[in-house]
């Protein structure tokens, strides 16, 4: 009997020194764990990869040869690259049909149970959103990559080099974090997995609300006044910039302001899916 009981004081001890340890782990190691998880889990699965990829590519291919002689009549783009102009549009597609992958990864943690293991943990609750929303942006900024080496060999030379393609691929991922940000919040409300990957449709109309396919400036009516306030066109005229006129600090910062609106939106929204799942239990 004595000695059931010193082994189970033993147990409890060291159970607690655990708790301890992971509860003095730092937030950016718990979130940086999450991400690797989430994103190892999602590689084992090309077919939720990699259709993100071709749709992405295959609209470039469409929009470069419908629309590639465009630039030639439109005022503004006079005697530049269409291609510079209609790739970041590609980008932004890339991050809306591949969003649902960081929602999809939190579905298949509710489905075996997981989930509900890692909420009982000292793990942050905040590291619990926030390490698919990075996984999804981080993957999407990769295929991100691929559209735009792409682009590269069909003949695009970007008024800002390198540099300006990794600035480019930034905003790419920080518009993958806004976008995964909602459909990690979904994931958490709907616990579904049909929801999960439909709710990244429901941003398709602010890519359409936009100055899409021409400047800002050629839109009218209402059209232009949705556009306007749309954050996408922030993003989209900052990545075009970087594309055909070169580094403009005032344009790029109003990019970088939309991207951090729209993820500090989404995942105060994927916060609250937390919480009401929490609340369930």
């Amino acid at each position: 009997m004595a000695t059931i009981q010193t082994t189970t004081t033993g147990a409890i001890k060291l159970a607690g020194k655990r708790t301890r340890h992971t509860a003095r782990m730092p937030f950016l190691w718990q979130v940086s764990m999450m991400a690797w998880r989430a994103i190892r889990i999602t590689l084992r699965t090309p077919a939720e990869f990699l259709p993100g990829v071709f749709i992405s590519v295959f609209f470039l291919f469409i929009y470069q040869d419908t629309l590639g002689n465009a630039s030639g009549f439109l005022p503004g783009l006079a005697g530049k690259s269409y291609l510079g102009f209609i790739l970041p549009l590609s980008v932004i597609s890339t991050a809306l049909s591949g969003a649902s992958l960081a929602g999809q990864s939190i579905v298949r943690d509710i489905d075996n149970g997981y989930f509900d293991k890692l909420s009982l943990t000292p793990v942050s609750r905040s590291a619990l959103v926030l390490g698919p929303m990075l996984a999804g942006a981080l993957l999407l900024a990769f295929q991100a990559l691929i559209v735009v080496v792409l682009g590269v060999i069909l003949g695009l030379r970007p008024e800002t080099g390198v540099g300006g393609i990794f600035t480019l691929l930034g905003y790419a991922l920080l518009t993958g974090l806004a976008f995964s940000g909602f459909t990690v919040g979904i994931a958490l409300l709907t616990g579904s997995p049909g929801a999960t990957a439909g709710s990244s449709f429901l941003f398709f109309p602010l890519s359409f609300l936009t100055a899409t396919f021409v400047p800002l400036d050629l839109l009218s009516g209402w059209i232009q006044t949705a556009a306007t306030y749309n954050p996408i066109t922030y993003i989209l005229e900052a990545m075009r910039h970087l594309m055909l006129e070169g580094w403009d600090i005032e344009i790029m910062t109003r990019g970088f302001l939309s991207c951090l609106l729209m993820a500090a939106v989404t995942y105060s929204f994927a916060l609250y899916g937390m919480r009401v799942r929490v609340r369930r239990k």
